[in-house]
């Protein structure tokens, strides 16, 4: 891949001086400024996910319990279909202004979208205009979403040491699990603790009203952080350049760089059709759809409550993860995600029908275990197959393509395939095909672990570190 080529040159090319060495305050900093944008995309996602039912209450009264959880999982659907436009638009302009600058602009138009759900009228109120309005919010929030995930996966591998950019990564999708918990979480007490009647008139509106601190958060943080050392190098060397950069971008990532486009959207399938099974459909299938064809299901709070267990559980591991990918390699992680993909989801699947507490919890932590192996590694993987100039922009573009086609279209898929055959198998099936095309990206992929991100001179940890990838040392 013409992306992946340059990062084979020699260490020694680059002189001691030109080594980037960051300091580890400044590095702890970006990562915990590029995480606080999934803690609030995520934190949504988790809410919208487990108030599913309610929503559809709220939102799409007079439709049937079928065509009401379809409408429902297609306007959460509706967001992805924008992200790549969002991806396109703020992709380019991270390669041109700025990586901090366009991630403080997402952050906040992802705050604002959720926090404009959360004062929405309902359908009894305004009657079609409120779905329409939801639409709406969800596009917004789909169009900013395009532009943060991948501008932040540049941001930190950006920052991060060659030797430990696996670890550093793999807490951006920390914060994911950690917004996606919050959400959950806070979803799960209010159903616990407000009447039926008070949730859907004013309970479910709460965790929705909550993103704005949370964007303000993570704005402040955004702020008060300069440019990655390799953006700001490239920046310097094209200052003064003319010329339509964006279209000249566009150019250069689709047709120089298509390879690494295509291991990309491969990768990102696997990924996500994976993420979103776990965490946008199986709330569903649980309390709804394995009901509604004769199995015993499990109640709404202890589904969720099993669910935010396990994503405790790789909460604890994620960063260990990453961690040996440093050691070990990408590839070996990301092969044993997809082997677990074809070889576990049947069985996930027949524990989840089972019922039952241990069951349920046994077929949803074999899913967090697939998981696991791709959420700490692709944030370190995937910036790695791109250069510098272009990183940004082939990274959103990429991974917002393959997310709209196939992560966050999964719910509303594998629920209308259930709806039109009955086969309550259709999760394990779609789970093994995500595995094996996941597999043969990974085998076209080149290994990234311990090596420089193509476009960048080495990173290290300190002035020693530094000497040695310079080949100084003696």
């Amino acid at each position: 891949m013409s992306g992946a080529d340059s990062s084979d040159a020699k260490a020694d090319e680059y002189p001691v001086e030109d080594v980037t060495v960051t300091e580890p305050n400044v590095i702890r900093r970006a990562v915990g400024a590029a995480a606080i944008g999934n803690v609030t995309e995520w934190f949504d996602f988790g809410v919208y996910s487990y108030l599913a039912v309610k929503i559809e209450s709220v939102f799409f009264t007079g439709l049937s319990p079928t065509l009401g959880t379809i409408a429902t999982l297609g306007t959460f659907t509706a967001a992805f279909l924008v992200r790549p436009f969002g991806g396109m638009f703020f992709g380019p302009l991270g390669d041109r202004i700025g990586r901090q600058k366009v991630l403080s602009l997402t952050v906040i138009m992802m705050a604002i979208s959720t926090f404009i759900i959360g004062i929405l009228p309902d359908y009894h109120a305004i009657g079609v205009a409120a779905p329409m309005l939801l639409l709406l919010a969800r596009l917004l929030q789909g169009f900013s979403t395009g532009g943060e995930y991948g501008g932040a996966m540049a941001f930190i591998a950006e920052y991060a040491p060659d030797r430990r950019r696996g670890f550093l990564c793999s807490f951006l999708e920390f914060g994911t699990l950690t917004g996606y918990a919050l959400g959950a979480t806070f979803a799960t007490l209010l159903e616990a603790v407000l009447s039926e009647q008070d949730l859907l008139s004013w309970g479910w509106r709460i965790p929705f009203l909550i993103a704005g601190p949370i964007g303000g958060v993570g704005l402040y943080l955004r702020m008060k952080l300069e440019e990655t050392p390799a953006f700001a190098k490239i920046a310097a060397e094209s200052e003064g350049r003319e010329g339509n950069q964006t279209l000249g971008e566009f150019r250069k990532i689709f047709i120089s760089h298509w390879p690494a486009m295509l291991v990309c959207g491969g990768v990102v399938l696997a990924f996500n059709v994976t993420n979103y099974m776990l965490t946008s459909y199986m709330p569903t299938y649980l309390t709804q759809t394995l009901p509604e064809h004769g199995h015993a299901g499990t109640h709404s709070v202890v589904s969720q409550v099993l669910q935010i267990v396990v994503l405790l559980v790789s909460m604890v591991l994620i960063t260990f993860v990453g961690r040996l990918s440093d050691k070990i390699g990408r590839k070996p992680i990301l092969y044993t995600g997809c082997a677990l993909l074809v070889v576990l989801s049947i069985p996930a699947i027949m524990l989840l029908k089972i019922g039952g507490t241990v069951a349920t919890f046994g077929g949803l932590l074999l899913m967090g275990l697939m998981l696991l192996c791709f959420n700490a590694t692709c944030p370190s993987v995937l910036p790695a197959l791109f250069p510098t100039d272009i990183r940004y922009g082939g990274l959103s573009i990429a991974f917002n393509i393959a997310v709209s086609l196939f992560g966050g279209t999964t719910a509303t898929v594998v629920a209308s395939l259930i709806a039109a055959t009955g086969n309550l198998d259709i999760p394990a099936y779609y789970l093994m095909a995500a595995g094996v095309i996941g597999a043969i990206s990974v085998y076209a992929m080149k290994e990234s672990a311990g090596k420089r991100l193509p476009g960048s001179p080495p990173a290290a940890v300190d002035h020693e570190e530094a000497k040695e990838l310079a080949g100084a040392k003696k």
